[in-house]
């Protein structure tokens, strides 16, 4: 672990600058809005280490796949998300000494992502090798209110010195991605414009064709008074800058604003799409610096209205879940149901920037409970929008009859993955989106999306399983062969716990479901089945000839769910039999090593049970948490909130405790090394899952909100909102008691401590913490 931030409630702060971590606070100070995004670059030129990044979101490049051997069925590209144009660079040279971090000394050096408003700013003394000391103070943020803008403030004062100071505010499109394959390059350029204190530059990529404009406008204050000044256009392949020579005395301030947007043609057509640049950027110059700031402020005061969570007693828990909260809502706003979550979102370009499952299966839950209901509708909705693809891509693997493969990586729906054991075997995602839609349905009680689209998605995925399974003469039992399942540590495995477990599940679910369908709107589920060919009662016989002959591996000795059929086959060992400093395993072992080992990735058989608690009593859930939460080393960022959920249930407070830290801080702490590469944007749901179903016991059942909170024993209190059918609820727990208020209009039916009641609007009850809340363990 890496331990060099400073805990605060509300701020993520460097204090000295440390160049050896730099891409790693890069990474956690990355900012976005939904639309666009960048990392925590500096502005100023520096040729230490670095990982400069501009993402917007969408826009793609199907990088070309590198495998040893080709097979049928292999996806032809690898989707990224690209690193765009950099629009905040602003080049300073103090009478031809260039302004680099790397190069001078650095005095006072303070580097804060204020997460309560969004913005970072950055202050430092350079001391240059003229021994001239220059004193800098910037703040920028992505608009979350006009939210294809960025926005800067950058201040000079000599301290020591009068001179000429150069700036050259610039936009350049000479970028790469450095996890490209083969180093390529992925935008041709298509025009480029500069204009007094203004630059534009309009990119493609290519073969996807996107086109992106990126353009700049900018403003110079002295002694806080708006100056006039002149400035020589930059034109050069992919860059136009603007550059200025200012007069500057010793200890004046210089302020220069850079405004900036980038548009990009999923929003605009190509054709007008540099002119559209120009009016966004009279619109935010107009606007100010100052008013923007404003508006951000605003706009993120609001948004934690809904969705803080709030702990007392502990610093590094406190600022964790809420670095977790700030880039969930900087990633995904749900205005675009074209777009989705990517592991990295923002913050870095690793996995391709693409849709993963974890969206369903980890994100879906906190936009439920924090969002409006169409965020998480139109999460849904997307994976609908891409169901066609979903069939052509089982089509291509030889499935029949509309039978459906959700990819594993994806932006447009095709799989995009070029990893066998990870594409074609890690075949689970597609349960997670039946899971999804059920998650969705019990939490809003809106049927009418299964009517609408829910039914058609489960339909095509149940095809699937009943086609991947097969019938074991031998064991009398339909078996599903060759799968990888959740922990990664283990390929080509026969009858995976959970993938056999969740095919089963969502057969039944879908049964469930086609009944449902035919009550509320007949005449839609008649047209839904001539439109797809669904013979009901063949396919319904199926999938429950499946679902009662599935074979589910299992150990009569020790009572638990195998993870696989020769799980037991492998030399059982703790992780605290793994030597010093072969951690973690990814970095240290080889793949055969690793695949031929008992460690596990991540939550496997557990995150089977954490989805399907409800079939399970105490004592099941206890013996196989017990089984294999120790040989588990946590090197998947989504492993740890299911294992501290489940330990909530279990009562073993220290463990979820153990468990709850290491997911919300797992970025700002640089658990498993790879941070730097960006940050774990997924599992931050987790974190929220962590508390929120792990502390607060949050469950939904009966279409009740269902509580059973407790407070970690070094925390003095917790306090979380949830939304739930229009009703905004804030439920505040400290060691002895539990009050739940009602801040909407709307009676929200809740059960806290197994006491069920209706709570009306405006209102608040108190509860004592009861006998059945977990204790320590």
């Amino acid at each position: 672990m890496k331990q060099y931030l400073k805990h605060d409630p509300w701020l993520i702060i460097e204090e000295d600058f440390h160049r050896n971590y730099n891409e790693i606070t890069e990474s956690v100070m990355s900012l976005g809005n939904g639309r666009m995004g960048q990392r925590g670059n500096f502005e100023e030129h520096f040729s230490g280490k670095t990982l400069q990044g501009n993402y917007v979101a969408g826009v793609y490049y199907p990088d070309k796949t590198r495998v040893g051997w080709w097979k049928n069925g292999y996806p032809e590209y690898f989707a990224k998300v690209l690193n765009a144009a950099n629009w905040i660079g602003i080049d300073i040279t103090v009478e031809y000494e260039t302004l680099d971090l790397n190069t001078c000394e650095v005095r006072d050096f303070r580097r804060v992502l204020n997460m309560r408003e969004g913005y970072l700013e950055r202050s430092f003394v350079a001391i240059l090798r003229s021994g001239k000391e220059l004193q800098v103070n910037v703040k920028r943020f992505c608009s979350i209110v006009d939210d294809e803008a960025g926005a800067i403030r950058y201040s000079l004062t000599p301290l020591n010195f009068d001179a000429k100071i150069t700036v050259e505010p610039y936009i350049d499109g000479n970028i790469r991605n450095r996890d490209s394959n083969y180093d390529e390059t992925f935008w041709d350029e298509v025009r480029k414009e500069t204009a007094y204190g203004e630059g534009y530059i309009e990119l493609r990529t290519r073969k996807t064709g996107f086109h992106v404009c990126s353009g700049m406008c900018v403003e110079i204050e002295q002694d806080g008074v708006r100056i006039d000044f002149q400035s020589q256009p930059i034109r050069r392949e992919k860059y136009v800058a603007n550059r200025m020579t200012l007069d500057c005395q010793q200890g004046q301030e210089t302020v220069l604003y850079k405004y900036a947007v980038n548009l990009s043609s999923l929003n605009y057509d190509s054709d007008y799409i540099v002119a559209e640049a120009h009016k966004s950027i009279q619109r935010i110059t107009r606007k100010g610096f100052d008013r923007m700031l404003l508006d951000q402020q605003q706009a993120w005061a609001d948004k934690w209205k809904t969705n803080d969570i709030t702990i007392e007693g502990d610093a590094a828990a406190q600022q964790g879940i809420r670095f977790c909260i700030f880039q969930l809502n900087q990633t995904y706003t749900g205005e675009d149901e074209r777009l989705n979550i990517g592991p990295k979102g923002f913050t870095g370009e690793k996995y391709g920037g693409s849709t993963y499952w974890d969206t369903e299966a980890y994100c879906l839950p906190f936009y439920l409970s924090t969002a409006d209901q169409k965020v998480s509708r139109n999460l849904l909705r997307y994976r609908y929008k891409h169901l066609e693809k979903a069939i052509e891509n089982a089509r291509k693997l030889g499935f029949k009859a509309g039978a459906a493969l959700y990819p594993m990586v994806t932006m447009n729906g095709e799989e995009c993955h070029n990893e066998w054991e990870i594409t074609f075997e890690e075949i689970h995602r597609n349960g997670a989106i039946a899971h999804a839609v059920y998650d969705y349905v019990r939490y809003t009680g809106d049927e009418n999306y299964l009517v609408e689209y829910g039914l058609e998605v489960l339909i095509a995925i149940s095809r699937f399983w009943s086609q991947r399974v097969n019938w074991s003469e031998a064991k009398q039992q339909y078996v599903m062969l060759g799968v990888t399942g959740p922990n990664e540590y283990e390929n080509n495995v026969n009858n995976n716990w959970y993938t056999n477990y969740l095919a089963a599940w969502t057969l039944r679910y879908t049964i469930e479901t086609v009944g449902r369908v035919k009550e509320l709107n007949p005449e839609r589920f008649n047209e839904l089945c001539d439109r797809i060919h669904f013979r009901e009662e063949k396919e319904i016989a199926t999938a429950k000839h499946i679902i009662d002959h599935m074979h589910f591996p299992y150990d009569e000795n020790r009572q638990v769910f195998l993870q696989q059929d020769s799980f037991l086959d492998k030399e059982l060992m703790t992780v605290s039999e793994i030597p010093k400093g072969q951690r973690p395993l990814n970095q240290h072992w080889s793949w055969d090593r690793i695949l031929r080992s008992c460690f596990i990735k991540q939550a496997d058989v557990l995150q089977g049970i954490y989805f399907f608690e409800d079939d399970f009593d105490e004592e099941t859930i206890r013996r196989n948490f017990d089984f294999y939460e120790p040989m588990t080393v946590h090197e998947s960022s989504l492993s740890p909130c299911v294992h501290s959920v489940l330990a909530s249930k279990l009562g073993m407070k220290d463990k979820a405790y153990e468990m709850y830290l290491r997911t919300a801080r797992l970025d700002l702490d640089d658990y498993n090394n790879d941070t730097e590469d960006g940050c774990h944007i997924t599992s931050m749901a987790g974190s929220w899952l962590a508390v929120v179903k792990g502390f607060g016991g949050l469950r939904i059942k009966d279409d009740q909100v269902v509580l059973t909170p407790y407070c970690p024993d070094n925390w003095e209190s917790l306090a979380f909102k949830i939304r739930f059918r229009g009703a905004l609820l804030e439920v505040k727990v400290t060691q002895n008691e539990v009050s739940v208020e009602n801040f909407s209009g709307q009676t929200a039916e809740i059960v806290v401590f197994g006491e069920s009641m209706s709570l009306a609007g405006k209102s608040q009850k108190a509860f004592k913490r009861s006998a059945l809340a977990p204790e320590s363990n």
